[in-house]
């Protein structure tokens, strides 16, 4: 199981990748605020899981069952902020706050009904 925690790290790593930049545990610590130790624990378990590869100081890279794990976080939190913004009318910048904490509960059944559900009012 993954923790929401590392689902955040994942999900950073995937977005700078996808930006064509490299990423070393030190960005995410500081992106994250917390100690270079912790995600050094993090981006073990990360690899652990099959989802990224861990080179230590030769940076980090993600594997493709990263990648889909990363996209279906980044499309939860897509649509609970959309959801939230465009059929709740809640200010985009609360939207987008309350999203990031829900995307890891949520399940996937809820977040297609909600998708459906905004596609069908638009």
């Amino acid at each position: 199981m993954i923790t929401s925690s590392l689902e955040d790290y994942l999900e950073y790593i995937h977005n700078k990748i996808a930006q064509d930049k490299a990423i070393k545990a030190i960005d995410i610590a500081n992106r994250f605020n917390v100690s270079r130790s912790t995600i050094s624990e993090a981006l073990i378990r990360l690899a652990d899981l099959d989802l990224i590869i861990y080179e230590g100081r030769r940076g980090i890279k993600i594997t493709q069952k990263g990648i889909e794990q990363a996209k279906k976080t980044i499309k939860k939190h897509d649509v609970l902020s959309s959801f939230f913004a465009k059929i709740l009318k809640i200010d985009s910048a609360l939207a987008d706050k309350n999203a990031c904490k829900i995307e890891h509960v949520i399940d996937d059944e809820l977040i297609e009904k909600m998708n459906e559900y905004i596609n069908s009012h638009e």
